[in-house]
């Protein structure tokens, strides 16, 4: 019997991404993809004019949804899938808009999740420490990456290789379960998202993704990294807090 069609959308959280947007869209493997899905947190540049260009021109529907006021990454994220779900995805691909990652990778965590194989795909930036630095990711960012990626860890149980991409997929059941619009607008969202999906006990899986750093990707600077360090600490300790009381359970 043939396995009835999975519907894979996939969702730009979009701020000031005029100048890589294009490129990012022109990669992304329309063959594995239904839709797309572009939020625009309030963009000081002409993001929604470049996207509505390019829904002209690409093969499958783009969707541009865009905030009255701007809401933070967290918040543009939730408002990401929620506009997937209500449009019906079945698979639910996060991708940046700010060509930081390589979106021709999309169709193997769509294969993944498709073939059962797991709940949640993540895209992981560090190989190798060499391949990593040569990107472009700042040797501060670098240490805090795997430190925090080390004790993330041993607090859930997992064996991730990162926790802080900004590549993930998600199958739908995963975000009806978690409570998403309860989580901070701020970029300690995603940490916030792989800890209940860790005391879901989602499968989780991650493969390989080139790094790329350069000026017109978006990174945090070394003041809001350590705010964001420090919130994801609170929130592992918070975690081991539920796992104490069974807030975490399955």
């Amino acid at each position: 019997m043939r396995e009835k069609h999975q519907k894979v959308i996939v969702v730009l959280p979009a701020y000031n991404a005029e100048a890589t947007l294009a490129r990012t869209i022109a990669e992304i493997p329309l063959d594995f993809v239904d839709e797309l899905v572009l939020v625009d947190d309030k963009s000081r540049d002409g993001t929604i004019s470049a996207a509505a260009a390019l829904s002209k021109n690409i093969s499958k529907p783009l969707t541009i949804h865009p905030h009255a006021e701007n809401r933070g990454y967290g918040g543009n994220q939730k408002t990401c899938y929620r506009l997937a779900l209500e449009h019906g995805a079945d698979i639910v691909v996060m991708l940046h808009p700010d060509y930081q990652y390589d979106p021709r990778l999309i169709k193997y965590f769509v294969e993944f999740i498709r073939d059962g194989y797991f709940d949640v795909m993540l895209g992981s930036r560090v190989r190798s420490r060499a391949e990593t630095l040569a990107g472009g990711m700042p040797f501060y960012k670098y240490l805090a990456n795997r430190f925090l990626t080390l004790w993330y860890n041993f607090v859930t149980g997992y064996n991730l290789s990162e926790w802080h991409t900004g590549l993930r997929a998600y199958r739908r059941g995963v975000l009806e379960a978690i409570p998403y619009e309860k989580f901070s607008n701020d970029f300690v969202f995603d940490t916030e998202m792989l800890f209940a999906i860790a005391g879901h006990a989602f499968r989780i899986g991650d493969i390989p993704v080139p790094c790329r750093y350069f000026k017109e990707a978006s990174s945090i600077n070394i003041g809001r990294s350590i705010c964001y360090g420090l919130a994801g600490m609170w929130q592992s300790f918070k975690y081991l807090g539920g796992r104490v009381t069974g807030g975490f359970r399955k």
